[in-house]
Order: structure tokens, then sequence, then C-alpha cells
């Protein structure tokens, strides 16, 4: 019977979605586990909410009751709904990353968990019931390093001779603004060079969106800063082990999987002061930290790394064996059984 339920309400393919994918990749070996509700890449068919309800009618014969991971408000209020109104013999597990006070709702959703999972120090001192820390891990078995970057990347037909990247969502708080002005400043000084801003806008965003474009254009640099959109799931590793450079320049982030997306593959990075991008970098080893707002900074700190061969290479060896050494999603699903066991133990 079920002893574990992860759940994934949200149609797009965010980081929490990825967070969830590389741990439930993991925890297939440990548990019989059911995905409920959205597809993940590389994990079990989902179920629906209602299908999920069922099988926890009755508590698994492993342990005295199923956990349900929750990692949004909806999915919190599902689990509630199911635990508290329909009684059903289940404990309920939420993730916690933000660094930032939350509203009223979401505080009381959160109070109502059985156990929190912290992803950072910093956000356990925003949320109660915390039971650990566990930073989130990136999949190294699938986030691995090119037999030859350069290869790699003709073979993508972006153009140039090396890429560097700014993934996510295009949008201010994203910095998807900071990164242009960046390679504004950055590119003519890199011939070879092509930056792509990976990601969407959505509706609201366009406008924006628009701004930037029209900006590159001004700077007679459209063939060389792309915006080829949103990359699936399934093709990112392939994308993200191609390039040369990773750079992440948000105003706000909770954690931030990119860098260590990255680093698995052996690309160092170029991060504003936010998310945990200080602690992957290994005390400079993997990656620069600039502060915040800072795009000239941020385009010195590439260039700097780019024009020199022997530090960069030693960059790339440090940045896969810091993520699989400290960030790897096997790492964040072990710490994350030893708070379901100690759930468990408490009948």
């Amino acid at each position: 019977m079920t002893e574990l339920f992860v759940t994934n309400f949200n149609k797009n393919f965010t980081g929490v979605s990825a967070t969830a994918a590389n741990v439930l990749r993991q925890q297939v070996a440990l548990h019989d586990v059911q995905l409920v509700g959205r597809p993940l890449p590389g994990c079990p068919a989902p179920i629906p909410v209602k299908r999920a309800r069922q099988l926890s009618v009755t508590a698994p014969s492993t342990y005295p009751f199923a956990i349900w991971h929750v990692r949004r408000n909806t999915e919190m209020r599902a689990a509630i709904w199911a635990r508290d109104v329909l009684r059903l013999p289940i404990r309920i597990v939420f993730t916690s990353a933000a660094l930032r006070r939350h509203s009223a709702f979401p505080r009381w959703l959160i109070s109502r968990m059985d156990a929190v999972v912290a992803t950072s120090q910093e956000a356990a001192s925003f949320v109660p019931h915390v039971r650990a820390v566990v930073p989130h891990g990136v999949d190294t078995d699938t986030f691995t390093p090119a037999i030859d970057r350069r290869a790699a990347w003709q073979a993508l037909g972006l153009g140039g001779d090396i890429g560097i990247a700014s993934i996510g969502r295009i949008r201010p708080e994203k910095g998807t603004d900071l990164f242009v002005e960046a390679m504004l400043q950055l590119l003519p000084q890199l011939p070879g060079a092509t930056a792509l801003v990976l990601g969407r806008a959505t509706r609201e965003h366009q406008g924006f969106l628009k701004g930037l474009q029209e900006r590159i254009k001004a700077a007679g640099l459209t063939k060389r800063i792309l915006f080829p959109g949103e990359i699936p799931a399934a093709d990112l590793p392939q994308t993200m082990r191609a390039l040369s450079l990773v750079m992440q320049l948000p105003r706000y982030e909770g954690y931030g999987m990119v860098p260590l997306e990255g680093m698995a593959s052996a690309v160092p990075f170029v991060g504003s002061e936010a998310g945990y991008y200080q602690v992957f970098s290994g005390q400079g080893r993997a990656g620069r930290i600039v502060p915040q707002v800072a795009p000239a900074e941020a385009a010195e700190a590439a260039l700097t790394l780019l024009r020199d061969p022997n530090h960069y290479q030693a960059m790339c060896h440090n940045a896969r064996e810091i993520a699989v050494e400290s960030f790897s999603a096997s790492r964040e699903a072990q710490g994350i059984e030893e708070v379901y066991q100690a759930l468990w133990a408490t009948g």
C-alpha cells in the first residue's frame, strides 16, 4: 500500500516542480510512492487527488499512516482537507524555501503542517514546525558535464563559439533586464560569445520583454542576445552542459536551482546576492557573487573568468565536485527521509 504521496498541482514546470521531481526520482527506490496531480519528468505517472484520498483511507501496512509531501498553498489545502475533514490517517510534510514572511493565509496553512523541511537556516526562521534544514539538491545523474563542451554548443546551432545563459521567467523579479544590461556590456569585449535568455514572459510582462528587445536592437546585438523561449525540462540538461557560463541576477530568489544545475554540468556561474547562491559558490570556487542590481560588476566578473583559461577550468572542476558532494538530490532525499522516519516513529 502507498506510504508516500507527493503532490504537484501546478501545470507549469517551475523551480518547485524541478526540486520535487529531483527528490521523487530518488524516493521511488525507498517507498511505495504516488505522484498526485500533474506529471513530472522521469517520475511515475500521476494520479488524481480523488484517487490519492481513496488510497489513503487505510494506513499502509509498514507505517501507522501515510505521508503527503506538499510544496504549494493549493497542495497544503488539499492535504489539510484530507486529514482534518475526511479524517484520513495521513500526516503532512511541507517544504519551505521562502526567504521572507509569508502572508496571512499561507502562514495559517503552514501552521497546520505536521512537519516542515526548510531549505536553509534563513528560510527556517520564517516558518514553524521545522524538523530539519535540508538544502535542495540537483540530479547529478541527469545534469552531467559535456565530453566536449565546444562540440555540444555547436550542436545547438545557436551561433558563436560559447554560450552564456540566464534561465527563468522573463520578469523584473528574476532580473532579466539586469542580465541583458550585463550582456550589452560584456559581448562587445568577448567576440564569439552568444547570450541566451531561456524562459518565457507571461502576458503581464510582454511589455517588459518588448522593452528589452528594443534595447538590444538599439545596441546592434539582436543576433548575439537570443530569446529561444522556455526549454522543455527534458531538453534542459543538454542545453546546460553546452554552456560556458550561467548568469543569474534576480532581485529576489527563495533558493534558486539554476546555478546548481549548471554546477552539476561543470558550468560555473555569476550570481547576485540572492537565494542560496553564496553557499553554492563555495567561497568563490564555483561561482562569483556580485551585489544586487549590479550588471556592470556581473559583466566584469564574467569577463575576468572567461579570459583566464586555467582558473576557468579549475572552477568547472570545482563546480561539479561541490554539486555532487554537497548538493545532490540523493543527499536531499536522505535528509527528507530522516524527517519521515521521525514522524512515523511518533505513531
